[in-house]
């Protein structure tokens, strides 16, 4: 974790429990660093307007007034529970940890009245899994983002192992599986690669220019590729006839 990203996680898990006071004890803990550290995190946070303060005493520690950082977000009741429902989703895919932290941000500028109505409901729907959860290596969420070569291991269907450098494009969800869609530089083409069949994931540090990546480039011959909207645009479709590649 960044110390950007560190900055922004300390202000989320202030808010979700405002007004009670986190001790910077427990915050190093949480996120691994030490407490002079997060005590440096905290005066730049209030150095730069963020309404934190130490409360004393043996039970103190910090504290962040909730109603001077983000007003609450206009969300209804059942945009909030599909929200809720699509992360919960994603738990259990390599984007949980992303997810999972998406969920506490929304919670902690939701309208208290719509929040518990929210989580009366969620109580009720549960998600079944076909059983737990596949490792896949930590680089994989970030593969895209970072934009750097990787050099995996991979493990194909005849479980030959192979090293591989390759240049993340994108990914494509199939059920529980998730795949990296990356120009592999080994077979001079692009490839999807399975992210449980990926047992170890390097960033070699190269940041090589992002190739353009085409839905017909992956080979898909069975199924609909759907695109992902952040915009809430209707989805594009594309329809594929008998067969998958993936």
């Amino acid at each position: 974790m960044t110390r950007t990203d560190r900055l922004y996680a300390l202000v989320e898990e202030l808010r979700a429990v405002a007004p009670r006071p986190r001790s910077a004890r427990w915050l190093a803990e949480k996120f691994g660093v030490s407490a002079r550290t997060i005590e440096r995190d905290l005066s730049a946070l209030q150095q730069g307007g963020v309404p934190i303060w130490a409360e004393p005493g043996r039970s103190g520690g910090y504290c962040l007034d909730r109603a001077h950082t983000l007003a609450p977000l206009g969300f209804t009741v059942d945009e909030v529970l599909a929200v809720t429902i699509a992360l919960g989703m994603l738990a259990t895919s390599p984007f949980g940890d992303a997810a999972s932290s998406a969920q506490r941000k929304v919670a902690a500028v939701m309208e208290d009245r719509n929040l518990g109505e929210t989580a009366g409901l969620a109580a009720r729907i549960q998600l079944l899994d076909e059983g737990p959860t596949a490792v896949v290596p930590d680089q994989f969420a970030t593969a895209l983002r970072s934009g750097q070569v990787l050099r995996i291991a991979y493990v194909d269907r005849n479980a030959v192992t192979t090293s591989r450098e390759v240049e993340p494009m994108g990914y494509v969800g199939k059920g529980r599986d998730w795949y990296l869609v990356a120009w592999c530089r080994l077979r001079d083409g692009v490839r999807a690669f399975r992210g449980d069949r990926i047992s170890t994931a390097e960033p070699t540090g190269e940041k090589p220019p992002r190739r353009p990546l085409h839905p017909d480039d992956l080979g898909i011959v069975h199924g609909l590729l759907r695109e992902i909207t952040p915009g809430g645009e209707v989805a594009k479709h594309r329809h594929y006839g008998v067969g998958t590649s993936l």
